[in-house]
């Protein structure tokens, strides 16, 4: 029996640039963020770094043909902004723009639907040096970055994403440190969400002055779906989810922010940044809301007992201890049961349907895309040559499986994008985890269809799983 998807569902993949571009120093293109990070010590495994990744910058004809016969109806990949701006305001290079230029041509000649994130982390390092995310001037010099690609790009590219996880960027990078630019202050990581916030609504409308009006407009939330570790655990779990969603989702859907996280969040910062009119610019109208998605959360109240079993050094995703919640000292990440992934995260793809359904109940009216889902593991290359990754199908499957049951419950989902393409640069796990349904062998850069890859055409082709 096949399961079917709904006539025109779109079927694609994701990249991001610092992740598997490399050639840094290349045609004009500046420091990023992740060039000093990944070049500081101790900051990545094995000092690994971004600097030749999987050569995309290269092999990109080649890559973007394997695309082709795989069946992708399209391609998600990020625009690195220090390659159009290289000091991040100023100059466009215009090197840069020839590139993603070649790359919407090729995706095209290909009849793939190129699908471009303007901003997957990699912040031009002048920005950073001015303050970052923490800088209500680094959201207008992005609003001017938007301005320039969708100038070039927007007569060829038909959806524009404008930021990959904010959350990421904001807690990740900014209060636990484990991320690009480093930094460890909780206040400056609610600013950072702010700012971002705004570049975000700055150049959607930015890029809805320069591009045809049939040009969609997105963001990708990694949304979290969350759970309490006990009963009593009813108000943690408020103030993560807040935390996690709603700072995000309210001001961009709604045009205000959640009062609750704001009261919550006082002893930490004043919140003086929200200027007067700010939610309304980040309040655009958008075509969907992309989501990124891979696990559950559990999450406890942070009593003095639980924060005295914190593991070094405090990994915001660590499975042997419960960990702070980044941005806040008020609640914990709990490990959970397996099984895991090679990262660590628990494989529950039921957890997908009940986020997707409760988004869908909380913001009707926005479809909805899975703009990321996938999972690493340990891939072998067996002696035939081929990485047999039985595990990953499962995941996919899995996972697929819980998407058709959120659209069998009425809600509005449009697509899918596995998550990678290609093996990659796994940000602080350096070349250790490998997310690809295509293998790269770093030493040589050759790629190497894996059976998930060869799977997943197969879903592709009919539009359906089989049950």
């Amino acid at each position: 029996m096949i399961r079917s998807f709904p006539p025109g569902f779109v079927w694609g993949s994701a990249t991001a640039s610092y992740q598997i571009e490399g050639a840094v120093h290349e045609d004009g293109r500046g420091p990023s963020i992740w060039d000093t990070f990944s070049h500081t010590p101790g900051k990545t495994q094995d000092g690994d770094t971004g600097d030749i990744a999987c050569d995309h910058y290269h092999r990109m004809p080649q890559d973007v043909a394997l695309m082709g016969e795989l069946g992708l109806a399209a391609y998600r990949f990020s625009i690195a902004w220090p390659r159009i701006v290289p000091t991040g305001s100023g100059a466009v290079n215009q090197k840069g723009i020839d590139f993603y230029s070649r790359l919407v041509d090729e995706l095209l000649d290909n009849g793939i639907a190129p699908v471009a994130t303007l901003y997957h982390w990699d912040l031009p390092q002048p920005l950073e040096d001015d303050g970052g995310w923490t800088n209500r001037a680094t959201a207008e010099r992005f609003a001017e970055y938007a301005s320039a690609v969708g100038a070039a790009l927007g007569d060829r590219v038909q959806t524009f994403t404008t930021l990959n996880e904010p959350w990421c960027s904001a807690y990740l990078g900014y209060a636990a440190g484990v991320h690009a630019p480093g930094r460890t202050s909780n206040a400056d990581s609610l600013a950072a969400v702010h700012h971002l916030n705004l570049a975000h609504g700055l150049a959607v409308s930015a890029l809805r002055a320069v591009v045809p009006d049939t040009v969609q407009m997105s963001v990708t939330l990694n949304l979290q779906n969350v759970r309490g570790l006990k009963d009593s655990d009813g108000d943690a779990v408020r103030h993560a989810e807040g935390l996690a969603n709603r700072v995000f989702l309210d001001p961009m859907l709604r045009g205000s922010y959640p009062a609750d996280i704001l009261d919550d969040l006082r002893h930490i910062t004043d919140w003086a940044f929200i200027r007067d009119g700010d939610t309304e610019l980040i309040n655009q109208p958008l075509d969907a809301l992309g989501i990124n998605y891979y696990f559950p959360s559990l999450i406890t109240a942070a009593t003095p007992e639980l924060r005295a079993q914190i593991p070094a050094p405090g990994d915001p995703h660590a499975t042997d201890g419960p960990a702070l919640c980044p941005g806040t000292d008020l609640v914990l990440t709990m490990p959970q049961s397996g099984p895991y992934t090679a990262m660590g995260w628990p494989m529950e793809p039921a957890s997908l349907t009940e986020l997707l359904t409760g988004v869908h109940a909380a913001y009707p009216g926005i479809p909805l895309m899975i703009t990321e889902n996938g999972a690493a593991f340990d891939d072998v290359v067996s002696a035939d040559g081929a990485v047999h990754d039985a595990n990953r199908i499962e995941y996919l499957n899995g996972h697929l499986g819980a998407v058709l049951d959120a659209i069998d419950a009425g809600v509005d989902l449009r697509g899918y994008f596995v998550w990678s393409l290609m093996d990659n640069f796994e940000w602080a796990y350096g070349y250790s985890k490998r997310f690809g349904v295509v293998r790269v062998d770093y030493p040589t850069g050759d790629r190497v269809v894996k059976d998930s890859a060869r799977w997943y055409a197969d879903v592709i082709k009919r539009n359906g799983l089989q049950g």
